[in-house]
């Protein structure tokens, strides 16, 4: 195990607790809902940057390194890595606080992948993201 202290990278976006209908026959949380969580964060981002309405539409390098537990507040961290004519790519990281489950600030980082993301216009057709 390695004595490097890692914090989370980007912003803090969506904070949010575990709750007992979102676990799996385990009594882990389910992968999907985490996800969707990013996916969240993502598209929050993924707005203010675009000024609009956006769309999903690539997710790579997702892994999940650790089980998330009931009652565990769960922080989504963000940062946009790359933005293209009508895309934006955001690194994603989601960080849990077992608040349940231990007496110390201990964070640690349970996932984290890349979202791709597109601006769209009221039709559904991708649109050139603004310049900042």
């Amino acid at each position: 195990m390695s004595d490097v202290i890692r914090y989370p990278r980007g912003e803090l976006i969506i904070r949010t607790q575990t709750m007992p209908a979102d676990t799996n026959q385990n009594g882990d949380i389910f992968g999907g809902w985490i996800m969707s969580q990013m996916d969240l964060a993502g598209g929050m981002l993924a707005t203010e940057i675009a000024r609009g309405r956006i769309a999903t539409v690539a997710v790579e390098g997702m892994t999940f390194h650790k089980p998330v537990k009931v009652g565990d507040a769960v922080c989504v961290h963000g940062e946009c890595i790359r933005i293209g004519n009508t895309s934006m790519t955001i690194h994603l990281e989601v960080w849990i606080k077992p608040l349940l489950r231990s007496d110390s600030f201990e964070r640690y980082c349970v996932t984290e992948g890349v979202f791709t993301y597109v601006a769209i216009d009221d039709a559904g057709q991708s649109r050139v993201v603004p310049k900042v």
